[in-house]
């Protein structure tokens, strides 16, 4: 994968390539519905969110879902949903999830305090079918994830049965030294970019908040937890730090490292992607 990503021309986003973007994507929005493709064999249900915002809820055409999944889509906070995380929520119906996807709004119009208030008020709504509720995501969406269950908790209504997180961002900060020594190896992301685009989602909130950066929040009482990180990622010296605070916590971690995968791994055509898929497939039937 960083060999192709190298021949299609790819580099990684500078600060002032994010600064750029989220100037252009604030002027021309990307599109966000599902493909076509999806709808040909699953069904698609549009919907709204208690925030307002679009919903859209894949299901197994023909068959009762047997598991609720919040599906909070990556893109560091400024980017919309892709194809990619679309085929990841058509895998997940099609081994028996009712999938909701919200499309939350971007930053800088969307900060983390209304993005996970947002989720949370969803994630409660989805929970009160009285059904197990799993809450996924991908890199800034994984974050999302971590701080939406963090945000359930301490209102003391819902708990996620299972949080999954891919290759999540998790300290906004950037501030370990060894993602300096990642960083040269990773074809996929750049710490100046992600910083301009923590800025532009913090809001009023510092980068060290949970709500922005997840890995400072306090997980007792958290729900189990699988976390999938490559060591080609500089988000996984982020993630090897959460083990032990998921450990200390008390709170079950499966944690899967794979070694010289890159970032989101799981989301990509490749067999490791497939066999985290597997897994996270495996997850609904818990």
């Amino acid at each position: 994968m960083p060999l192709a990503i190298a021949l299609l021309g790819r580099r990684r986003p500078t600060a002032d390539d994010i600064r750029r973007e989220i100037v252009a994507l604030q002027a021309e929005p990307k599109p966000f519905r599902p493909p076509a493709a999806l709808g040909r064999s699953l069904d698609v249900s549009p919907s709204t969110s208690p925030a307002g915002w679009p919903v859209f809820t894949v299901t197994p055409r023909g068959t009762a879902p047997i598991s609720p999944v919040l599906y909070l889509h990556g893109g560091a906070y400024i980017r919309e949903i892709t194809r990619h995380h679309w085929k990841l929520v058509g895998q997940l119906a099609s081994a028996g999830a009712s999938v909701t996807v919200p499309i939350y709004p971007l930053a800088p119009r969307g900060t983390a305090a209304h993005v996970v208030s947002g989720s949370a008020d969803l994630a409660e709504q989805l929970a009160a079918r009285g059904e197990p509720l799993v809450i996924a995501g991908d890199s800034s969406g994984g974050g999302l994830a971590l701080a939406v269950a963090l945000a359930l908790r301490d209102r003391g209504t819902v708990v996620p049965d299972h949080t999954a997180l891919i290759s999540p961002w998790l300290d906004a900060t950037g501030s370990h030294p060894g993602i300096l020594e990642v960083a040269p190896r990773d074809p996929w992301l750049h710490l100046g970019g992600l910083t301009v685009a923590a800025d532009a989602y913090r809001g009023d909130l510092d980068r060290e908040h949970p709500w922005v950066s997840p890995l400072n929040g306090d997980l007792a009482g958290l729900g189990p937890i699988t976390l999938f990180t490559g060591t080609r990622d500089i988000l996984n010296v982020d993630a090897r730090r959460f083990r032990p605070l998921a450990t200390d916590a008390g709170v079950s971690l499966d944690f899967h490292e794979a070694p010289e995968m890159i970032h989101v791994y799981p989301l990509l055509p490749i067999p490791e992607g497939k066999k985290a898929r597997t897994v996270l497939c495996g997850l609904l039937a818990n």
